[in-house]
């Protein structure tokens, strides 16, 4: 298998949380291993205005890594969305290396921002997008029925979308398809307890809308050999596990799998 470019195709991994603290003191390290497991492509996600900021700085002071980033206010921050917040997104999208909106959407599982804050955010955030011709990197958990209509009224304004980190229902999964979005597939489907609802619709997937991701440090995959990595955090090296378990749940071969899904991702990005 090769890269449109001829050379050897590795694994995109679109959901990195490199910003986050705990990679404070080596995320060069992190990027290493990701490179030596075969990463060749990350998005680092922004969740705040500052971290988006600093996802993008991350490209810049990376940018043999295959690094690009997103731009966005998660569901969690929603109640810091205003209209300076806004123009600081509208500023950060038109960067190069800015390749997605978001992350954005609706959490109604923590609502740790009220939920008419997170409903104006990400319709907000959504307008920015299609005024700014990029695909969004959307969240929603326990919110599928204010989330869809959102989304549906806004889908054919926007060139891509993905639903990252999908764990919800068959009903979910299929609504979104409806709308010609991707689906972030992450660890979560290598836990046998939680995650076998979830690995049962892998099969459902088509194979051009399935992406594959990390969302690094977070979520790491529960049936990983021992010993665990270091206070059982998450990184990008471990993506081809999950494109494993993804593989052999859907039957297909590991290194076609890759290949696919880092083009993609590759089409999803635009790049």
């Amino acid at each position: 298998m090769s890269d449109r470019d001829g050379t050897a195709a590795g694994w995109a991994d679109i959901g990195v949380n490199l910003g986050d603290r705990q990679f404070r003191d080596d995320g060069e390290a992190v990027l290493d291993r990701a490179r030596d497991a075969g990463v060749v492509l990350m998005l680092l996600t922004g969740t705040s205005v500052a971290e988006s900021r600093q996802a993008l700085t991350l490209c810049r002071d990376f940018p043999d890594r295959g690094l690009l980033a997103t731009a966005g206010v998660h569901p969690h921050n929603a109640r810091q969305f205003d209209n300076d917040a806004r123009a600081e997104l509208a500023e950060l999208l038109d960067q190069p290396e800015v390749a997605a909106a978001g992350e954005m959407g609706l959490d109604f599982n923590r609502d740790f921002s009220p939920r008419p804050d997170q409903e104006k955010a990400f319709e907000s955030q959504l307008a920015l997008a299609a005024e700014k011709g990029l695909p969004v990197f959307l969240h929603q958990r326990d919110a599928h029925a204010r989330f869809l209509p959102i989304l549906r009224a806004w889908r054919d304004r926007l060139p891509a979308a993905v639903v990252h980190c999908f764990t919800d229902e068959r009903r979910a999964l299929y609504d979104y398809l409806d709308l010609d979005c991707h689906i972030g597939i992450t660890g979560w489907v290598c836990d046998e307890r939680r995650g076998r609802g979830l690995a049962e619709l892998v099969p459902d997937i088509p194979g051009d809308r399935l992406l594959v991701e990390t969302d690094a440090p977070y979520l790491l995959p529960r049936d990983l050999p021992e010993p665990p990595p270091v206070k059982r955090r998450n990184e990008p090296c471990f993506l081809p596990w999950i494109g494993r378990r993804l593989a052999t749940l859907r039957g297909e071969d590991e290194a076609d799998l890759a290949a696919r899904t880092l083009a993609n991702t590759r089409r999803f990005l635009n790049r």
